[in-house]
Parts: C-alpha cells; sequence; structure tokens
C-alpha cells in the first residue's frame, strides 16, 4: 500500500473513531441527554460523573486529531477505554458487544493513528519474514 493510501485510510478510520466519540459518547453526556444518565446509572455511575466523563471524553478526542498530541491522546484514551471495559465487566455485561467495545475502539484508534503516522509506523513496524 502505498504511503498516500495508508495515510489516507488512517484518516478516515481516525475520523470514525472520532465521530463516533463526538456522537455517540460525548454529546449525549454534554447535552444533558437522559439516555446518558440512564446509561451511566445502569452501569452503577452516579449522576455527577457524567459531565466530567464528557469533557475528558471531548479533550481526549480533539487531542487525538492534532498531530502534534495524538499519541499522548491515544495513550490516555486507552485508560478511558480501560475504565468502560472494567465497568462493563463489574455491570455483567455481554462480552462481545459490551465488553470487548472498548477493545474494537482502540484497534479503530490506533489503527488509524498508526496508518497516518510515518514516525509511529518505524516506531512499531510490521515484519514480513
Amino acid at each position: 500500500m502505498s504511503e498516500t493510501t495508508m495515510t489516507r485510510v488512517g484518516w478516515a478510520l481516525s475520523g470514525l473513531f472520532a465521530l463516533f466519540m463526538l456522537g455517540a459518547s460525548v454529546t449525549p453526556k454534554l447535552l444533558g441527554m437522559p439516555v446518558a444518565d440512564e446509561t451511566m446509572a445502569a452501569l452503577g455511575w452516579l449522576p455527577g460523573y457524567v459531565l466530567p466523563i464528557g469533557i475528558l471524553e471531548l479533550v481526549l478526542t480533539l487531542l487525538y486529531l492534532y498531530p502534534r498530541t495524538n499519541v499522548l491522546a491515544s495513550v490516555l484514551f486507552m485508560g478511558l477505554l480501560g475504565g468502560a471495559m472494567a465497568t462493563q465487566i463489574r455491570a455483567g455485561s455481554p462480552l462481545f458487544s459490551h465488553v470487548l467495545f472498548s477493545v474494537y475502539l482502540g484497534l479503530f484508534m490506533w489503527g488509524g493513528l498508526w496508518l497516518r503516522d510515518p514516525a509511529l509506523r518505524n516506531l512499531f513496524p510490521v515484519r514480513r519474514d
């Protein structure tokens, strides 16, 4: 795959990840939609945590899209996604649809970043032997 194609596919994956985070997670939390409170309550979170988590997700998403801070944001996002996974495990949620959803998001996030960032590809090369 050419460098240009890898970069374009990487930005597409990163864009899908960012759009999902902004549309399905950040927006309901920041706008105080009932679905955010209901979902968090069902997982055992108190109502006061919805807004701070939404703000954190928004900041991390913006940092992820900015080239100078994308690796830092990805590492911090993995902490957030790990906490989401732990919450789903504690709540007894289904494995493939809920518990592993954080892994799926992480793969999109890191995959997009790896494809669009040559320095990251040099740090973590794919070996073909």
